[in-house]
């Protein structure tokens, strides 16, 4: 259900919470109130009463539509739903300092309240996870980096009533998914020329913006991934093998099918690019640079 976006799995979802539990999870996850950020004019966001939250209102906000909310309460809830089940207040200002560089007020973390349990928690990491593996995220998926994510595609009001055609599409990804520290959320409005969906539109953009966060936030390639699942139409890939310590002679012996460049006069290979176990698609070369 997760992994392919499918609603009438996840409107089957809301009917086994039922309509009290599913709308205490909604409000507790902190939609339908502001975050505090700090944002200026920071909407509530619109949520069905209680007295109006019948079965087909919970059907169609048990799969997001009915129902409005904010990028930012969208960032706070998935960042509970990963983060080990804690729901912390963002917000955007780091440090305010006055003239002579002295600071005058800081901002930390607050937790709000604890929404979900750490195993839970960890079921989540493993879904979004495999949405980015092997589902409608795959535009996100990054080697080693762990990118779990979540498609989105909000059909827009116009005038009250759905507008045919008209869409928000968004993709919220995150890395490490075994210990997150990145948390990205993406929407395009109205995209044009282009099929509507996340995963085709926004996804591709967060994975780029995650690959090149992760250097500069020290993360490095994580053991344990789930492996991306080949699917017709997508580039032929192989891990790299480790050919270093290797002579010419024994890596004839492999039997390889790569392409390989050798560099250097020497017999022994000093060191390669690309580095061992990283993807490389099957016309790609292995650059080996030798020593004697």
């Amino acid at each position: 259900v997760v992994e392919n976006s499918c609603n009438p799995g996840f409107i089957e979802i809301g009917r086994r919470l039922g309509g009290e539990k599913l709308d205490s999870y909604i409000r507790n996850f902190g939609f339908g109130e502001t975050t505090g950020s700090g944002i200026a004019g920071e909407a509530k966001g619109i949520l069905f009463s209680k007295d109006a939250f019948g079965p087909v209102e919970q059907a169609t906000t048990a799969f997001g539509q009915g129902i409005s909310v904010t990028p930012i309460q969208q960032v706070q809830a998935v960042a509970a739903a990963i983060n080990g089940g804690y729901l912390y207040r963002p917000y955007i200002v780091k440090e305010i300092k006055n003239d002579k560089g002295e600071t005058l007020q800081s901002f930390e973390p607050e937790m709000k309240r604890r929404v979900i349990s750490e195993e839970t928690s960890a079921q989540v990491r493993e879904a979004l996870e495999s949405v980015v593996a092997n589902g409608s995220g795959r535009n996100a998926f990054n080697d080693g980096l762990r990118v779990g994510g979540k498609t989105g595609t909000a059909q827009k009001v116009v005038d009250g009533t759905y507008s045919d055609g008209d869409y928000i599409v968004s993709f919220m990804g995150f890395a490490p998914a075994d210990d997150p520290e990145l948390l990205v959320y993406v929407a395009v409005d109205s995209p044009k020329n282009s099929v509507q969906f996340g995963g085709v539109i926004a996804a591709p953009i967060v994975g780029r913006i995650i690959e090149e966060i992760a250097p500069l936030a020290g993360i490095e390639k994580r053991e344990g991934q789930i492996e991306k699942e080949y699917r017709w139409g997508d580039p032929i890939t192989h891990r790299v093998p480790d050919l270093t310590g290797m002579t010419k002679g024994m890596v004839a012996r492999q039997l390889h099918t790569y392409r390989i460049e050798w560099h250097g006069e020497g017999d022994v290979i000093k060191y390669q690019m690309p580095a061992p176990d990283s993807l490389m698609s099957a016309d790609d070369i292995i650059h080996v640079y030798t020593e004697e």
